[in-house]
């Protein structure tokens, strides 16, 4: 679990950390901020494209050797944003190293619940999760300090440096897992066909948004509407990661005792939250309270997310799985463009909590749909009950 979670907290590293360093980026290369930003944009979308591709290209690959060997590509894509020469180089550098991402989760992920005792698999997605979760803590703020202090391309060196770290651990620690099934293409694509993981990963998307409606504002918010100095920014970050950190352990706790009921609770939670919060922020001390339980709770709703699209995807496992990352990212660019989009039209930085939350509550009715969908399912089939893994 340790080789599995140091593999999440590189590229939770190298997911973020580009966010704090887009200034040393456009300074080093000559380019304008928002060109640099979409160096972001080109990570982002190798996650999308490489999640389902890799899966289903790579279903009959053992599934140790795999692990290894979508770190070993995630090493390189770092290493050569390192060397690159050119804000081009870049950016395809940055794509390449967004590419393995949402493969590695869902991988990761069936390995750690193939390798649970029984009752405890959501516990041991959360404990995969859980380097994304830390890298929030110690991974960004340490990599964004390098970045500031040594140049923007030591951060990249670090992330090049714990993807070798993980690498060896994998080799040394991993398991052979002759016992997980490969598939094939064809039978990993079937996951497209399912209409329960297509309504698993709208959930994400659209519930998860509401969260990054705000994560994507949240220096101008503190310093404008809280009152907070630009310093405290960062401590603020770190309540965020610290937030996401115990979501995770909770959200696995309650994944496992009741599925839909602990993902329904968890994004309950975070609709009333980010309502909250609309008022919440206007006091510097309330607001630092609420970054934490904003992160708690959308943290607590990915190891649901995880173990509900394993447990509908049948024998298309490993599609799905990796899907739920290449959601999660969209949820990201959605989850800003809408909270600009508020702020743009003049509703100032309180507004994307606003429209957080009835994102949030929009995941909810997309959960509820499923369940009345499946319970249907279920009573059109003599003699089939709910599932009770579900």
């Amino acid at each position: 679990m340790l080789a599995l979670a140091l593999g999440g907290f590189g590229i939770g590293t190298t997911e973020f950390v580009a966010m704090g360093l887009l200034p040393e980026i456009s300074a080093g290369l000559g380019i304008s901020e928002p060109t640099a930003g979409h160096v972001i944009s080109a990570y982002a979308l190798g996650v999308v494209v490489g999640a389902p591709l890799i899966a289903a290209a790579t279903a009959r690959v053992p599934r140790r050797t795999l692990l290894i060997a979508l770190m070993v590509a995630f090493t390189i894509g770092n290493a050569a944003s390192v060397f690159a020469p050119s804000y081009a180089t870049l950016t395809a550098a940055r794509f390449v190293a967004g590419l393995p991402h949402g493969a590695y989760f869902g991988v990761a992920a069936l390995v750690a619940a193939h390798l649970a005792e029984p009752g405890r698999r959501a516990k041991a997605v959360a404990m995969v999760m859980m380097g994304l979760s830390v890298a929030n803590v110690v991974g960004v703020p340490v990599a964004a300090w390098l970045g500031q202090s040594l140049g923007w391309r030591s951060a990249f060196a670090l992330v090049a440096v714990i993807g070798l770290a993980t690498v060896v651990s994998l080799v040394a620690w991993i398991p052979t897992l002759d016992a997980m099934p490969t598939t094939n293409p064809v039978t990993e694509l079937g996951a497209l066909g399912r209409v329960q993981v297509w309504m698993t990963l709208i959930m994400g998307m659209v519930g998860f948004g509401g969260m990054f409606a705000v994560y994507s504002y949240i220096s101008t918010t503190l310093t404008d509407l809280s009152g907070l100095p630009r310093s405290f920014v960062p401590v603020a970050l770190m309540l965020y990661g610290l937030g996401m950190v115990v979501g995770n352990l909770v959200g696995g706790h309650l994944a496992d005792r009741a599925l839909m009921k602990g993902l329904a609770v968890s994004m309950t939670a975070l609709a009333v939250i980010l309502a909250l919060f609309v008022v919440a922020v206007r006091n510097p001390v309330t607001a630092l309270a609420f970054v934490f339980l904003i992160g708690l709770a959308g943290a607590a709703m990915v190891p649901a997310l995880q173990t509900r699209l394993m447990d509908v995807a049948a024998d298309a496992q490993t599609l799905a799985a990796s899907l739920n990352h290449a959601a999660l990212n969209i949820a990201n660019a959605f989850g800003a463009w809408i909270g600009g989009v508020v702020i743009a039209a003049g509703f100032g930085y309180a507004a994307p909590a606003a429209v957080g939350s009835l994102l949030a509550l929009a995941g909810l009715v997309v959960l509820f749909v499923a369940v009345l969908l499946q319970r249907r399912s279920a009573r059109a089939v003599p003699g089939r009950g709910p599932a009770t893994s579900v």
